[in-house]
C-alpha cells in the first residue's frame, strides 16, 4: 500500500472508530474526503501545528461540518494539542470535539461550523480579509499577507441559499486566493440527491466568475494533486475543485450509501472496512510511522520562521506599517480611541441634535472611522437608508482591494456570515446593516457571532412602525426580543445622539462578543443630561428624569419611545405624581450592572412601573413585572404614516397619561 494510502486510511479509521465509541456522528463524510484532505494538508496547507494562531497560516474550513472527524483527525495526526484521548471523547460532555467543529474548543478550529452554508460563507470572509490586508500592507518584495483559504463543502452546503449569496460575490471580488473542494459524493440524509438536487453545479459557478475543475477523481492523490495546483495558479478567480468521491470510502456494504452519512457503521462493518482497507490495527491505534508521516510541526516552524525573517525586513523598512499591522491582528485598539470616542460624546450632549438615530449613527462614523484603520464597513444594498457610508469609505473592488468599505448587494444572510469571517481572520471591525425586520433573513450568522463571541457590529434601522408607510412586512415587532434573548450579544436601541455614540463606542471596544445596533428613521429629539448621566449611559440604563423624592412611577423606554416617555413624565407631573423616567438603551448591558446600581435605578419598592416601546410587548415583563403596565406592540403594523400609526397602537402622551392613572389607582 502506498504511503499516502495508508495516511489517508489513518483519517478514515480515527473517523469510523470515533464515531462508533459516540454511537453517533457522520463517518461518511470523512472516509469519502480523506485521499483530498491527505494531499491538501501534508502538500500544500501552510500552517504552524505549535502555533495556530500564526496570522500569515492558510486557513482551512470545513463547510460541511457534520464531517467534523475529518478536522479533528487532521489536527490530531499532524500535530497539534488534540490527543487520542480528545477524538476518544467525541461528542461527549466538555470535550474539545464537538459534534460539529467548535471555534475555541481544539486548537485549529477556524470557525464554528453547524448549519450548512455559512463555513463558505465565512471562508469568503477570510479571503476577503486577505485580499484587502495584502492590498492595505504589502509592499514590493515583501509580501507579508500571503495565504490560502481552503474550504471542503458537500450537496447540502450548495442546496443552502446562502451559497449562491457568498460565492457570486465571491466572483465578482475576485477572491483569488479561496479554493473550495466540492464533496461530489451524490448522497444526502435523505438518500440520492439526483432526487431533489439535480442544478451544473460547475455551470453556476462558472457563471458567478469562478474558476471551475471539474470531474476531479477524489481519490486519486495524482489527479488531486494537479487540481490543486492550477487552482492556486489563478490568483485572480477563486476556484471550484469538484471531486467525485464515494461516501463511506472502504466501507464494503455501506460506502456510496446514505446508511453511512448520519450512523455509525456498526462494529462489524468497521471488521470488514479495516479489512478492505488493509489497515491492521486496533481502534484508535496508530503506528508511529503515519504519526511522523503526516507530522507538520518541524516544517510549520519552518515556515513561519520563514515569515517572521521576512516580517522582520518589513518592520525595518516599514516600522510604523509594522506596528499597525501588528496592533490590528492582535484586535487592541488605537491607544487614542476611547479618549476621542468620550471627547465626541460630551460634543454631542453640548450639539443637542435633534435627528434621526441612523443620522446620528453616521454621524458617529464620520468621527469615529478616521480613528479605526481596521473598520471594515457594508450594506446590504441599503447604504441610502442605513446611512453606513461615511467620508472616509473606500469601496473594496476586485481591481481596488484596499478599500474599506463593503457593498455586499441584496445579500442579508451572506453579508452576517461573510463579517464572521472576517472577524475570525483578524485585523478587521467588522460593520454591516440592514433593515431591522430583514435580520430575520440573516438570523443564525448572527447567532454564530453570538456563539463564538467574536467582534462583529450589526446594523438595523427602520426600527418600528415609525417606518410607516412601508407597512407591516417592514415594521419590525417581535426582532427586537429576539436578539435580546440571544446569548453573548449586546443590543442597543439608542434615543439620541449622545446614545447612539455611546453604542458605537461600546461596540467596538467590546471584544469578547458581538453587538447589535437599533437605529430609527424618524427624527428624535435630544434629551438633557449632566456629565454623570452621560457616564452612566454606558451601563445600558439609567434615571433619565427624576422626582423629588420616591418616585410613585417608573417610566422605562428605549430609542424612539424616550421622547414620548419624557413629554408623559410631564403630564404626569402636572397632575402631581412624581414620575421617574428611565432610558434603557441596553437591556443585557443594564443586567450585568451590581445589584447596587441596578437597585438604584429601579427600586424594588417602586412597583408602578409602564415600559414603553414600539415593539414587542411581552419582553418587558421582567423589568415591570406581573401588575406593571406595558405600552407595546401585540399585533404587527400597519401601512400609513408613522404618526398615524403610533396614535393608533397608542403610543401617545394621553395614552401613557391613562394608563399610568390606571395603574395608580389599583395600587
Amino acid at each position: 500500500m502506498s504511503p499516502r494510502k495508508e495516511c489517508a486510511n489513518a483519517i478514515r479509521a480515527l473517523s469510523m472508530d470515533a464515531v462508533q465509541k459516540a454511537k453517533s456522528g457522520h463517518p461518511g463524510a470523512p472516509m469519502g474526503m480523506a485521499d483530498i484532505a491527505e494531499v491538501l494538508w501534508r502538500d500544500y496547507l501552510q500552517h504552524n501545528p505549535v502555533n495556530p494562531d500564526w496570522s500569515n497560516r492558510d486557513r482551512f474550513v470545513l463547510s460541511n461540518g457534520h464531517g467534523s472527524m475529518l478536522l479533528y483527525s487532521l489536527l490530531h495526526l499532524s500535530g497539534y494539542e488534540l490527543s487520542i484521548d480528545d477524538l476518544k471523547n467525541f461528542r461527549q460532555l466538555h470535550s474539545k470535539t464537538a459534534g460539529h467543529p467548535e471555534y475555541g474548543y481544539a486548537p485549529g478550529v477556524e470557525t464554528t461550523t453547524g448549519p450548512l452554508g455559512q463555513g463558505i460563507a465565512n471562508a469568503v470572509g477570510f479571503a476577503v480579509a486577505e485580499k484587502v490586508l495584502a492590498g492595505q500592507f504589502n509592499r514590493p518584495n515583501l509580501s507579508i499577507v500571503d495565504h490560502f483559504t481552503y474550504a471542503f463543502l458537500g450537496d447540502g452546503c450548495l442546496m443552502e441559499g446562502i451559497s449562491h449569496e457568498v460565492c457570486s460575490l465571491a466572483g465578482t471580488l475576485g477572491l483569488g486566493k479561496l479554493i473550495a473542494f466540492y464533496d461530489d459524493n451524490g448522497i444526502s440524509i435523505d438518500g440520492e440527491v439526483e432526487g431533489w438536487f439535480t442544478d451544473d453545479t460547475a455551470k453556476r459557478f462558472e457563471a458567478y466568475g469562478w474558476q471551475v475543475i471539474p470531474g476531479v477523481d477524489g481519490h486519486d492523490p495524482e489527479a488531486i494533486k494537479a487540481a490543486i495546483e492550477q487552482a492556486r495558479a489563478n490568483t485572480d478567480q477563486p476556484t471550484l475543485i469538484c471531486c467525485k468521491t464515494i461516501i463511506g470510502y472502504g466501507s464494503p456494504n455501506k460506502s456510496g450509501k446514505e446508511e453511512c452519512h448520519g450512523a455509525p457503521l456498526g462494529d462489524d462493518e468497521i471488521a470488514l472496512t479495516r479489512q478492505q482497507l488493509g489497515w491492521q490495527h486496533a481502534p484508535f491505534e496508530v503506528p508511529e510511522s503515519i504519526y511522523s508521516a503526516w507530522d507538520a510541526k518541524e516544517a510549520g516552524k519552518n515556515r513561519e520562521q520563514q515569515w517572521n525573517d521576512l516580517f522582520a525586513a518589513y518592520q525595518k523598512e516599514y516600522p510604523e506599517l509594522a506596528a499597525e499591522f501588528s496592533r490590528r491582528m492582535s484586535g487592541e485598539l488605537p491607544a487614542n480611541f476611547s479618549a476621542q470616542a468620550d471627547q465626541y460624546i460630551g460634543d454631542c450632549q453640548l450639539t443637542g441634535e435633534t435627528i434621526a438615530s441612523r443620522k446620528a449613527s453616521q454621524n458617529t462614523l464620520n468621527a469615529f472611522g478616521p480613528l479605526l484603520p481596521e473598520f471594515m464597513g457594508g450594506s446590504a444594498d441599503l447604504a441610502g437608508s442605513n446611512l453606513t457610508l461615511w467620508k472616509g469609505c473606500v469601496g473594496v473592488s476586485k481591481e481596488m482591494p484596499a478599500g474599506n468599505y463593503l457593498f455586499y448587494g441584496v445579500r442579508e444572510f451572506g453579508m452576517s456570515a461573510i463579517m464572521n469571517g472576517l472577524a475570525l481572520h483578524g485585523g478587521f471591525v467588522p460593520y454591516g446593516a440592514t433593515f431591522l425586520v430583514f435580520m430575520e433573513y440573516a438570523r443564525n450568522a448572527v447567532r454564530m457571532a453570538a456563539l463564538m463571541k467574536k467582534r462583529s457590529i450589526f446594523v438595523y434601522t427602520h426600527d418600528s412602525i415609525g417606518l410607516g408607510e412601508d407597512g407591516p412586512t417592514h415594521q419590525p415587532i417581535e426582532q427586537l426580543a429576539n436578539l435580546r434573548s440571544t446569548p453573548n450579544l449586546a443590543m442597543w436601541r439608542p434615543c439620541d445622539t449622545v446614545e447612539t455614540a455611546v453604542a458605537w463606542k461600546s461596540a467596538i471596544e467590546r471584544a469578547d462578543g458581538p453587538s447589535a445596533l437599533i437605529f430609527s428613521r424618524q427624527n428624535l429629539p435630544h434629551q438633557a443630561r449632566t456629565d454623570a448621566q452621560v457616564a452612566d449611559v454606558a451601563k445600558g440604563g439609567y434615571v433619565l428624569r427624576d422626582s423629588e423624592g420616591t418616585p410613585d412611577l417608573i417610566l422605562i423606554a428605549t430609542g424612539s419611545e424616550v421622547g414620548l416617555a419624557m413629554d408623559a413624565a410631564d403630564a404626569l407631573s402636572v397632575k402631581g405624581h412624581k414620575v421617574r423616567v428611565v432610558s434603557m438603551p441596553s437591556t443585557d448591558v443594564f443586567d450585568e450592572q451590581s445589584v447596587e446600581y441596578k437597585q438604584s435605578v429601579l427600586p424594588l419598592e417602586v412597583t408602578a412601573r409602564i415600559a414603553i416601546e414600539a415593539a414587542h410587548a411581552d419582553f418587558w415583563y421582567k423589568y415591570v413585572g406581573l401588575d406593571g403596565r406595558i405600552v407595546g406592540m401585540t399585533t404587527y403594523g400597519e401601512s400609513a404614516p408613522a404618526g398615524e400609526l403610533f396614535e393608533m397602537f397608542g403610543f401617545t402622551v394621553d395614552h401613557v397619561v391613562s394608563t399610568a392613572e390606571d395603574l395608580l389607582s389599583d395600587i
